[in-house]
């Protein structure tokens, strides 16, 4: 995209337009131009946008837009498109196989990759039930092991009255 920046800022210097006048005959910001000429395409949000600019711009300067458009996508895929033919033919195999379940996801290296959210929720309910079955366990204990102080009143009651 620098290189095609470049070429338009030659053309536009060479025909004596100052970048003031291409950006109000263009209804663009001289920020917008100045970004085509150095080839930041981070400036701009939509891509399609940019191209549709740099077509009018290669217009206005009375060069091909076909062959600056041309370039413009040459770039465009190269910096674009890293997917390897060998996942695409694979994935479009398994689609016309009726494979349809068992197609690999084919990603783009510049493409963020959803991450799959873990389910938590038996893992919860697991810790719940371990944690109830553990006092109920204590609450057993507590009702079958003797009460030390009730027995020895019992006992010592009894005691009285056999005597």
């Amino acid at each position: 995209m620098k290189e095609i920046g470049a070429y338009l800022q030659e053309t536009r210097m060479g025909h004596g337009v100052t970048i003031e006048e291409a950006s109000e005959d263009l209804n663009l910001t001289t920020n917008e131009l100045e970004n085509i000429e150095t080839g930041n395409t981070r400036a701009f949000k939509d891509i399609y946008q940019l191209k549709e600019y740099v077509r009018e711009y290669a217009k206005y300067l009375g060069l091909n837009s076909d062959e600056i458009l041309d370039e413009f996508n040459d770039f465009l895929f190269e910096k674009t498109s890293k997917i390897s033919l060998e996942d695409i033919k694979e994935a479009r195999n398994a689609i016309k196989n009726n494979e349809k379940e068992d197609a690999p996801k084919v990603y783009s290296p510049y493409t963020k990759i959803p991450t799959r959210r873990q389910n938590y929720a038996p893992y919860i309910l697991g810790g719940l039930a371990i944690v109830i079955v553990l006092i109920l366990f204590y609450m057993l204990l507590q009702n079958i092991r003797p009460n030390e102080n009730r027995t020895s009143e019992l006992l010592g009651s009894y005691e009285v009255n056999v005597i």
